[in-house]
């Protein structure tokens, strides 16, 4: 396997601070407010740069001081893999490493195409592809470790591909490899590349992400895949708990809520307007720990009607937000679970909302992003495009090809992700990356 480095430009401008957006779904720094976020834009105005991304991808950027970091694969099989430091400031290219996918499958829109989110932090960037290739730069691009993950645990055969991003967990890198055959997490030293440990993964479909919930003070990691939720000790990789009867939770990431306290979000996979055994798995998970040391979790609540489509659900301000699949947004108290509202939006997400102040930010599916006023009042604040509308494309019926499909699914351009920093927004495109602001 080989790495291959290209310089576009040497020098490194002055740092923005603050800006930080370190791996899936930031989180959100301090420093943003939605008095510093835009709130209205079109394809000629408040765009501060958009720059074309070499080869296509569906991950979120990220961001570390003034650079920000983008992955893409290309060619026919995906035999190329990318990844791309741009300047914040300007969308300037600084350099771009590639090398060779690891185990080449044909691009097509059913197989997911770099959707993995690296993570970002002072020592650098880490990154996997859906080939099995694994691979941490400095932030000059320089390569400080690398490992081929199907030369050491076999083939990566997933359906429709891999999407499960990475996860920093303190010195430590989790990835989670949920293939057909013999699964399995690990978590990797972020200095050195090394295994801390390895365990069997859960043998399930998943396309979710991994994250960090703190249960009493104790951190752990909490995975989602079809048909349970798992807690999952961040030191060793035991298992602490797993919640068991759930449905349609394969792609959407849970949210965390407080302490000991998940949203679990679940789709339909039907492309209709909700309800269903789906509905009964979206809802506000609470893990406790007995007088014995054991953890337990259990539902305390479960939505009537809201389901997610692609897009992960979002915890704002006491409120929990749900796009479901025909881009209705339904809107609950977090503490009850009681449904304050349930409207349509122009578009569905695939991307996960964003909530900053008194905003909610829903990317859409096929390019407009709504924003809404945060609350019990449904309210648009504004209705953007980063580009002209296309013609509205026919509808398939239910249960056509791709109906329910994985993530990555459709064609045409896609909002796939967005990033909050100080003064502007991050939108990324199959193959287009669009910075926003005043």
């Amino acid at each position: 396997m080989r790495f291959g480095l290209l310089v576009v430009c040497g020098c490194i401008s002055s740092v923005a601070v603050g800006a930080e957006w370190v791996g899936f779904r930031g989180p959100v720094p301090e420093q943003v407010t939605a008095e510093s976020l835009p709130a209205v834009w079109t394809p000629s105005e408040h765009v501060r740069w958009r720059t074309e991304l070499i080869g296509v991808g569906q991950s979120s950027p990220v961001v570390w001081n003034d650079q920000v970091y983008v992955t893409t694969v290309e060619g026919p099989n995906k035999e190329n893999c990318h990844v791309t430091a741009y300047r914040l400031n300007t969308g300037e290219r600084l350099w771009q490493g590639s090398l060779e996918n690891a185990s080449p499958t044909e691009s097509t829109v059913y197989v997911s195409k770099a959707a993995p989110t690296a993570v970002v932090d002072a020592g650098g960037v880490v990154v996997l592809f859906e080939g099995g290739n694994l691979i941490a730069l400095s932030h000059s691009g320089e390569r400080r470790w690398e490992r081929n993950l199907v030369k050491e645990y076999g083939s990566v055969e997933s359906r429709h591909g891999l999407s499960s991003s990475l996860l920093e967990s303190g010195d430590n890198v989790i990835v989670w490899i949920e293939r057909q055959a013999d699964p399995y997490i690990l978590a990797i030293n972020k200095k050195t590349g090394e295994n801390v440990w390895k365990t069997p993964g859960l043998g399930a479909t998943a396309w979710s992400s991994p994250i960090t919930l703190t249960v009493g003070g104790q951190k752990q990691l909490v995975f989602s895949a079809t048909g349970f939720v798992r807690g999952v000790e961040p030191a060793t990789g035991e298992i602490l708990w797993t919640l068991e009867g759930i449905s349609g939770n394969a792609t959407p990431s849970p949210c965390v809520v407080g302490d000991g306290l998940l949203l679990v979000g679940a789709s339909d996979g039907r492309g209709e307007s909700g309800g269903g055994k789906a509905a009964d798995s979206n809802g506000l998970i609470r893990v406790t720990k007995n007088s014995e040391g054991k953890f337990t979790a259990e539902f305390v609540w479960r939505a009537k009607r809201a389901t997610c489509s692609f897009g992960s659900p979002l915890v704002h301000d006491g409120f929990a937000y749900f796009v479901n699949r025909t881009g209705v947004l339904f809107c609950l108290d977090v503490a009850t679970g009681e449904e304050i509202y349930a409207e349509r939006t122009p578009e569905s997400c695939w991307a996960t909302p964003l909530g900053v102040g008194d905003r909610i930010y829903l990317v859409g599916q096929k390019g407009t992003t709504t924003v809404i006023k945060a609350g019990r009042q449904f309210e648009v604040l504004s209705k953007n495009r980063l580009w002209e509308a296309e013609p509205k494309a026919e509808t398939p019926p239910a249960g056509a090809p791709g109906q329910g499909g994985p993530p990555g699914f459709g064609e045409g351009k896609i909002q796939y992700a967005v990033a909050a920093l100080p003064g502007c927004l991050l939108i990324r495109t199959g193959d287009e990356l669009f910075c926003v602001g005043e």
